[in-house]
């Protein structure tokens, strides 16, 4: 399941990162942490991890567990890492599949946050491979997109500007793709169901639905 999540950060955060996104200083050769596949088709730069940039990233993935939809689609365990990226003019990232583990964790779910507004680069684009066709996506500031850890995708070349990015990897309580993905449809039936009083029974039984599946599921 590949989700689009709006307004995941608070414009507060959008401008530290853009703050520290303007310090030439603060970034180094994206390559140093790429496994030795991605080595050979990252060109980007990342933010070192200095105690400003941890700082920003426990914020940030505080910010993003507690957002109720990504609650919902992915089911986080804990957020591996995160890399405050910036692609300046020229700079792309080939085609890749995100690596399996990660500080001796299994990543579930990649994200993309995508930290400045589209209209202020060219090219650029996050392109996930699907089966049917590769889809291109840049989103607004603020947003977010979720998507299985186990696709290949690229980032195109950026032509104009700077595209500003934070990227992570979560370890999900949910293993399996398609389980997260049904479990996340039952949580959007159970929302509609909410609203409506005549249907208490139904919504009775899909609550007891999910947490039977969470209880056959999820990996504590």
């Amino acid at each position: 399941m590949i989700l689009p999540v709006t307004g995941v950060l608070s414009p507060d955060l959008i401008k530290i990162c853009r703050r520290l996104a303007s310090d030439d200083t603060l970034f180094v050769d994206g390559r140093s942490t790429a496994g030795w596949y991605a080595k050979q088709h990252k060109h980007n730069l990342q933010a070192r991890p200095t105690a400003q940039v941890q700082k920003l990233m426990d914020q940030i993935s505080s910010a993003i567990q507690g957002h109720e939809l990504v609650q919902a689609a992915a089911r986080p365990k804990t957020i591996i890492r995160m890399l405050l990226s910036r692609y300046d003019e020229g700079m792309h990232y080939g085609t890749h599949v995100d690596d399996a583990l990660m500080d001796g964790q299994r990543t579930d779910v990649s994200f993309t946050v995508f930290l400045n507004e589209p209209e202020t680069y060219d090219g650029g684009e996050l392109v996930i491979d699907e089966p049917s066709a590769e889809r291109p996506f840049k989103q607004a500031a603020g947003s977010a997109l979720l998507y299985p850890s186990n696709t290949l995708h690229r980032v195109m070349p950026v032509t104009r500007g700077r595209r500003l990015v934070l990227v992570g990897w979560m370890r999900s309580l949910i293993r399996d793709p398609a389980q997260r993905e049904m479990l996340f449809d039952l949580e959007r039936s159970i929302t509609q169901l909410r609203s409506a009083p005549d249907q208490a029974e139904a919504l009775a039984l899909l609550l007891k639905t999910r947490s039977n599946l969470l209880r056959m599921w999820a990996e504590d």
